[in-house]
C-alpha cells in the first residue's frame, strides 16, 4: 500500500514555508507521494448543498495555492517522492496548455508526476473560465486525448468537436513515456469513463463500503473494455482529521488517531486500493502535523 500526503496549499497552514516543511518531512518519513489540488475561486454567493439550505463553500478555500506551480517549487526540494494533483479541473484549461505545464513539471522533477484531473462542478468557475458546463462528459474525453497527443511524438495534431491542434511541434515532452492520468470520479458515469480512458481512479474515501464498491466497479468496467485492470491504480483520497487522541465510535473513515487510521488501512490490504492520500484539511499547527504524519506512517508500517 502506497501512502500520500496533501500539502498545506489551503487553510490555516497554507504558506510557502509550511508547504516546504511538510514536503521535506513527508519524503524523509517515507511517504510515496505529495499532492495538491485546484480551486479557481471562492464565490461570495451561497451554493446549493446536498442536505440543508444553500451556503458559501468553506473558509478553507479562501486562499488556495496553484497546484502545478506549488509542485514545481516542491520538485526542487525533494528527490524521490511522486508529485500529484488531486485534482486539477481539466475542463477549465486549454488541453495543450495543461499538457505543457504537466510535461514541464515532469522534466523538472525527473519523471515523478501524476496528473489527477476532474471535470469540475462549480458553475462560477466554469463561467469564469468561459467554458460551458455542458462540455462535461464528452469534453473530458477530448481533453485526455489532446493531452496525450501533446505528450507523444511531433508533429502533434488533434481534431475533435471541442478542441483542435494544428499539426505542430509541442514541447517539452515529459520524461515519462506518458504521464499517468487519474480521474477524480465518484459517479457511475465518471467511474466508467475512468475505466475506459484513464490510467487510474482517485475517489474520495467517504466510507469503506463505498470505497471498495467504487474500486471494484472501476476494475470490472476496465476489464469490460479489454484493459489490464490490475495495472490501473486506485488512489483513495481521505479528507480527514489526524488526531493525537483516538476519536472512537463515529469517527470519520480513515480519520482519527494514527492507531485508528492504521486499522482502517490494514483492512484495505489486497482489496483493490493501491494508495491512500491523507488530506488533513483542518490542521492548524505544522509541528503537530509533521509529528502526526510520522506517527501515522510508523503505525501503518507496523500493521503491514
Amino acid at each position: 500500500m502506497e501512502l500520500g500526503v496533501a500539502l498545506p496549499t489551503s487553510g490555516a497552514l497554507a504558506s510557502p514555508a509550511n508547504i516546504a516543511r511538510v514536503a521535506r518531512e513527508a519524503e524523509s518519513i517515507g511517504y510515496d507521494a505529495l499532492w495538491t489540488y485546484e480551486r479557481l475561486l471562492r464565490p461570495m454567493a451561497k451554493l446549493p448543498q446536498p442536505q440543508g439550505p444553500p451556503e458559501r463553500i468553506p473558509e478553507i478555500y479562501r486562499e488556495t495555492y496553484e497546484p502545478l506551480e506549488t509542485l514545481s517549487y516542491v520538485a526542487a526540494l525533494t528527490e524521490r517522492v511522486k508529485l500529484g494533483t488531486s485534482v486539477v479541473d481539466a475542463l477549465l484549461h486549454p488541453p495543450v496548455v495543461l499538457a505543457r505545464r504537466y510535461a514541464t513539471l515532469d522534466r523538472f522533477s525527473g519523471g515523478r508526476v501524476i496528473a489527477g484531473i476532474g471535470q469540475g462542478w462549480m458553475p462560477q468557475e466554469f463561467e469564469t473560465a468561459n467554458v460551458p458546463m455542458r462540455r462535461k462528459g464528452a469534453g473530458m474525453d477530448e481533453v485526455v486525448a489532446a493531452m496525450r497527443a501533446c505528450w507523444g511524438p511531433d508533429p502533434v495534431e488533434y481534431k475533435g468537436r471541442f478542441y483542435r491542434i494544428e499539426a505542430s511541434e509541442v514541447n517539452p515532452k515529459p520524461v515519462q513515456a506518458s504521464i499517468p492520468i487519474l480521474f477524480g470520479s465518484m459517479t457511475p458515469g465518471g467511474v466508467e469513463r475512468a475505466a475506459r480512458i484513464a490510467d487510474g481512479l482517485n475517489p474520495v474515501a467517504l466510507s469503506e463500503e463505498l470505497l471498495l464498491q467504487l474500486a471494484g466497479g472501476f476494475r470490472e468496467a476496465a476489464r469490460a473494455h479489454g484493459r489490464d485492470a490490475d495495472a490501473l491504480p486506485v488512489v483513495a483520497r481521505a479528507n480527514v482529521p489526524i488526531t493525537r487522541e483516538p476519536l472512537g465510535e463515529g469517527r470519520p473513515y480513515l480519520g482519527g488517531s494514527p492507531a485508528e487510521i492504521a486499522e482502517d488501512v490494514a483492512r484495505l490490504a489486497g482489496r483493490g486500493v493501491d494508495h491512500v492520500l491523507f488530506a488533513s484539511l483542518d490542521a492548524s499547527d505544522v509541528e503537530e502535523e509533521v509529528g502526526l504524519l510520522a506517527e501515522l506512517k510508523a503505525a501503518i508500517d507496523a500493521r503491514a
